[in-house]
């Protein structure tokens, strides 16, 4: 049997008939406030909690900034990058954060590659990286030598730029150039996961052996 929606005088049926605003206003407020606070308690505090747990559970050096400890004294983080310029230490690839490897200003350049200074610049940069590490004029320099990272504050250099520097660290540490290439090869890493990215050498980490091999304070 079909119900209408008509009453016996013939009116509409009104279904809030009797019913004050406020209250029908309440009635529609009131799921969408659960909601937003429900999920605003899942997304924005449950969430991320789980996902800090974890983190510290799992990869605790990493959730704690991947920091490096000598002696008891943080010189540094695995994730970002330092300015060595010393002639002992091997150098990093150019930085535009700030003065150079500042994590308050991280960013590159924003040059494009037809841009007069950002040749110039790399023109400036590849003289530079021959002279100080005593390559003749001409000589081939690698790409990451001479050109800022997007960041500022990339950690790592190409075995390519780690070898050409060899030779000048070996130098000014006394070290046999052999000595200084095992430790270059024990601090280099192959593309993640077997083929993200590419081989690359933490700075970082090779510069604290190099002290360790031959400490500047007894020199």
């Amino acid at each position: 049997m079909l119900t209408s929606n008509m009453t016996d005088s013939g009116k509409s049926f009104n279904p809030f008939r009797g019913v004050s605003a406020i209250e029908k206003l309440r009635e529609h407020l009131w799921p969408a406030v659960v909601s937003v606070i429900s999920l605003t308690l899942l997304t924005g505090g449950i969430f991320p909690l789980v996902l800090f747990a974890l983190g510290r559970l799992l990869y605790p050096a990493q959730a704690a900034g991947s920091v490096v400890i000598r002696n008891g004294v943080i010189v540094g983080s695995r994730l970002i990058g330092q300015d060595f310029t010393r002639p002992e230490y091997f150098h990093p690839r150019p930085s535009a954060a700030g003065a150079g490897y500042d994590g308050t200003s991280s960013g590159g350049t924003n040059l494009g590659p037809s841009s007069p200074k950002l040749i110039e610049s790399i023109r400036q940069s590849a003289e530079h990286y021959r002279r100080s590490n005593g390559l003749p004029p001409g000589a081939t320099v690698p790409i990451d030598a001479v050109t800022r990272s997007g960041s500022g504050l990339d950690p790592h250099i190409s075995p390519a730029n780690a070898a050409l520097q060899i030779a000048r660290v070996a130098r000014a540490r006394s070290l046999n150039v052999e000595e200084v290439r095992r430790l270059v090869q024990a601090h280099s890493q192959g593309q993640q996961l077997g083929f993200m990215g590419n081989p690359r050498v933490s700075i970082l980490d090779l510069n604290l052996a190099l002290d360790q091999a031959a400490p500047l304070s007894r020199r």
